[in-house]
């Protein structure tokens, strides 16, 4: 115990504690463990070191990781994020208890959890949002389940071959364990085909639909007469949406969608190496006791003061058990509030002017690619936000190479052998410039 001086248990009150449980020994806690297994030399641990020294340590670890311009999305979107938000997600009134049970103790989270149900349903169209999912992956994952649910007697889920396919292989692990069987609709000429979806849905066994507002080519999609086709056949109609790009696109509710899904790290959150992200699920009123999640409802209190309380947690495994659609438990209400927070700021004309930006700058290095030679378009007239494929006439892992010595990172591959481009309102028209310049050499 001398190594140990921090810890608060003395001798005395170890053995007290091995005595009452049984034992002999620490090691007797570990008996049930083989002992191949059991780490036996000294652990390679640094001496103590000042705060001074810690801080050192750790710039030099930063200095080994070399910054780049991203010019890359597939879901990660590298938008700007005002200084106040981080500003204000740091005040002590956020630093709350897991989840806000006691209303009377928890009205500020519980407050910005409703406006984060609000935001999420002025973009999608939807009634009700929950707050919220861990990420767009397992968000969608959980459209899946909610699709079964709301069904009888259907065993199959569409996934639209537009998706990106870290949504897909998430979706598809949830199904592998839960029985159910994944189906696909292929992508004709960068779009999610209608006819092919129609010749699967008239099987008869389709619980419902994933597709992509925007697909993982970029391109923004054209769901008319998709939501009669789908309702048709008695199956639900999800779609998987950039919130940012719902400022200027089609809502789900437009196109005429149940349940929309997505991740809410476009609106804001630093892509920080993938983590943490916070996924968002909105639905139409009927589905409001099958959503997955927490949701917070706005009422009165005996004073007649506006008030907000913790309404439902249908899915709970402690209120529903085994009729619980989902057993996700956890509350990403820290990340639902940098949305919150950052949404506010922003505005419908913030969040217009930033897409407007990204639109520009995207289209602008589009056809400079294009001028240097070494692209061909690949879905030509089709519309795109932010984010585009092309179809490059020089070697991918060369071109990568290139511009990652450079200082750029872009023309992330697809298992076509394209290559795709992300611009947010953050890269610069010199940005670009220099990008191309690379290629051109």
């Amino acid at each position: 115990m001398d190594h140990f001086a921090y810890f608060p248990q003395t001798e005395g009150d170890i053995k007290a504690m091995l005595e009452r449980i049984g034992v002999n020994s620490l090691d007797d806690l570990y008996s049930d463990v083989p002992g191949e297994f059991m780490f036996k030399g000294e652990y390679d641990l640094p001496d103590a070191l000042s705060e001074t020294e810690v801080r050192s340590f750790f710039e030099d670890l930063a200095k080994k990781n070399v910054p780049l311009k991203i010019f890359a999305g597939a879901g990660a979107y590298d938008h700007y994020s005002p200084s106040v938000v981080q500003n204000i997600i740091s005040r002590s009134e956020f630093l709350t208890a897991y989840t806000p049970y006691q209303c009377e103790i928890s009205q500020g989270t519980l407050r910005y959890i409703f406006e984060y149900q609000s935001i999420i349903c002025a973009l999608t169209g939807m009634d009700v949002s929950n707050a919220s999912m861990y990420d767009g992956p397992t968000a969608a994952a959980e459209a899946m389940m909610l699709c079964m649910a709301s069904t009888k007697k259907k065993t199959r889920v569409l996934l639209s071959d537009g998706l990106l396919p870290h949504v897909v292989k998430t979706v598809e692990t949830y199904a592998k364990y839960h029985g159910i069987e994944i189906g696909h609709a292929p992508v004709m000429n960068g779009q999610t085909c209608i006819n092919c979806l129609k010749a699967e849905l008239s099987k008869g066994d389709v619980a419902g639909v994933i597709l992509p507002s925007i697909n993982r080519f970029g391109i923004v999609e054209d769901h008319s007469g998709f939501g009669e086709a789908i309702h048709g056949a008695k199956a639900l109609m999800v779609e998987y949406c950039d919130p940012s790009a719902l400022a200027v696109v089609k809502s789900p509710a437009e196109w005429g969608a149940d349940i929309a899904v997505g991740d809410g790290q476009p609106l804001g959150i630093p892509v920080c190496f993938g983590g943490p992200y916070v996924g968002f699920m909105a639905a139409k009123k009927d589905y409001l006791r099958k959503l997955p999640g927490r949701i917070v409802g706005q009422t009165v209190d005996r004073e007649g003061k506006r008030s907000y309380v913790l309404t439902l947690q249908a899915r709970e495994q402690h209120i529903r058990r085994e009729k619980a659609t989902s057993n996700i438990c956890s509350n990403q209400s820290l990340m639902a509030l940098y949305v919150t927070v950052y949404a506010s700021l922003m505005g419908p004309e913030g969040l217009r002017k930033v897409n407007e930006l990204s639109s520009a700058g995207a289209h602008y290095l589009y056809n400079r690619l294009l001028s240097t030679g070494k692209f061909e378009e690949v879905f030509p007239n089709k519309p795109f936000l932010k984010e585009f494929v092309l179809k490059p006439l020089v070697p991918i892992a060369e071109l990568q190479k290139k511009l990652k010595d450079n200082g750029f990172f872009g023309a992330l591959a697809t298992e076509e052998g394209f290559v795709s481009f992300a611009v947010t309102e953050k890269r610069t028209p010199e940005e670009i410039d220099a990008l191309v310049k690379v290629v051109e050499e």
